[in-house]
């Protein structure tokens, strides 16, 4: 199992740091950083904006489990927790993050920790990668032409064993 663990300050610089950190760990296990940057960034700064208590961080994790990536935030505010928003007008600034975060996560999530403690997760599931496919038959030749063997003996042949009782010195 692949794991990442930080803590941030909540603000809009940790949020940002939380996103800039998730890319680069994304990059060095070799996964895809779409959607999962964006979903590191909404929840960052839904923890920097609506879960910040002062003087408490938030927490980062990141970890990989088979095929899943899973992307967790926890912040010091079991009190407020996210709920999405009905009646969001195409005027309106804030409100679409959840919306978001459904369109762009297979499965997420709100659990509550330890007071004051809630964490928003969200899974990612990458599709099974295909194993390779064989080439397809191909018409002419694909090799030199047969040749049927000969009673010649081949260039390198073994050495003869000595006749018992005698043996050769390793010089």
């Amino acid at each position: 199992m692949r794991n990442f663990d930080v803590l941030l300050s909540p603000s809009p610089r940790g949020a940002r740091l939380a996103r800039l950190l998730a890319t680069e760990q994304l990059r060095a296990w070799g996964l895809p950083l779409d959607p999962a940057a964006h979903i590191v960034a909404e929840l960052a700064n839904n923890a920097a904006t609506h879960g910040r208590v002062r003087g408490r961080n938030f927490q980062l994790l990141l970890y990989v489990v088979g095929d899943t990536l899973r992307i967790e935030v926890t912040d010091t505010r079991a009190d407020r927790l996210p709920h999405p928003r009905p009646s969001i007008t195409p005027d309106s600034e804030t409100g679409r993050g959840l919306l978001l975060l459904d369109a762009l996560a297979d499965r997420w999530g709100v659990s509550r920790g330890l007071p004051p403690r809630k964490t928003v997760w969200a899974e990612l599931v990458r599709p099974a990668t295909e194993s390779p496919k064989p080439d397809p038959p191909r018409s002419g030749q694909t090799c030199a032409p047969y040749a049927p063997p000969t009673r010649e003996k081949a260039p390198h042949q073994t050495p003869p064993l000595p006749p018992a009782g005698q043996t050769h010195s390793r010089e």
